[in-house]
């Protein structure tokens, strides 16, 4: 059968990453020595999401230039998935760091002791600023691609915990709150946590061929049955072989007939399943109604 061909372009400059790459590193120094300096650990647990966050974009750039590679003998799908692995990667990633901050925060609130407020709000300041940039740079691409999602949430993450630190700075600073600097951890651990789950879910889903989200396999059979021309329906399966690819095989039946006259039935049911179900890869077997096969079309 024929496919719906498109191309997957890559959907962020190497200029863009790059610049990306090179902020979250600066921070990350940066935030390095003023979480020593002032003895604060959501400053340092901020300056491990830059590190991770910098680590991220390079596996989201590996993986959208694998992705762009062209299809083999040996890769027939071409590396599609290096993008959904890369969201593996990168949100995994962020549930172990989520976890290693609760528990360096336990640790705190057992063991206490002062906190530089001013270099800690400081350090923050400035971390927060090149956060948004990169949260910016970022932030188109990651509407339709779950790799820079991933990455982008790294970066989102951060801004976030950079706002909280800078406040957590000043209460320390002006009324000496230092319980705050570990709540201010267990909030951004929480907070990424949960958005790391989702994206690892999904990711996961992909590779063990699960129907996607938001699809019913159920209206995707009636919308195929309803087809003028087919008399019935079998052997179905809906997976996505990447993100925002979908693939939907089935054994359809048909009146008896010549294989040229079953082209528009095959036709009409790759456009309904295109049109309403946004499915890009149709592969239909057209078999007689007495069950004996006819033809295999194969994409």
């Amino acid at each position: 059968m024929s496919a719906h061909s498109h191309e997957h372009e890559v959907p962020e400059s190497g200029g863009r990453l790059a610049v990306v790459i090179l902020l979250n590193f600066i921070i990350t120094i940066a935030e390095v020595i003023g979480g020593i300096i002032s003895g604060s650990l959501s400053l340092l647990s901020d300056a491990l999401h830059n590190f991770s966050d910098g680590i991220a974009v390079i596996i989201a750039w590996i993986a959208i230039r694998l992705d762009a590679r062209p299809r083999s003998e040996k890769h027939t799908f071409g590396l599609k998935r290096a993008q959904v692995l890369a969201a593996v990667i990168n949100a995994g990633a962020l549930v172990a760091i989520s976890v290693y901050l609760f528990v360096e925060a336990w640790h705190r609130f057992n063991d206490p002791h002062p906190i530089g407020g001013v270099v800690m709000t400081t350090v923050a300041a400035i971390g927060l600023v090149a956060n948004v940039l990169g949260t910016w740079l970022l932030h188109r691409g990651s509407k339709q691609n779950m790799n820079l999602k991933a990455a982008y949430l790294h970066l989102f993450s951060d801004a976030i915990s950079s706002i909280g630190v800078i406040l957590g700075g000043l209460a320390i600073t002006f009324w000496d709150i230092y319980w705050i600097d570990p709540v201010l951890t267990v909030l951004i651990g929480l907070y990424v946590l949960k958005e790391s789950l989702q994206i690892l879910g999904r990711s996961l889903g992909i590779f063990m061929l699960a129907t996607p989200d938001g699809l019913s396999l159920n209206e995707v059979r009636d919308a195929a049955s309803a087809v003028p021309g087919v008399e019935g329906i079998h052997h179905l399966h809906l997976w996505e072989v990447a993100e925002n690819d979908i693939h939907f095989e089935a054994h359809i039946e048909v009146v008896d007939q010549p294989l040229h006259e079953t082209e528009t039935i095959r036709h009409a049911i790759e456009q309904t399943l295109h049109d309403r179900f946004e499915i890009t890869h149709v592969t239909l077997q057209i078999e007689p109604v007495d069950g004996e096969c006819s033809t295999s079309q194969l994409a």
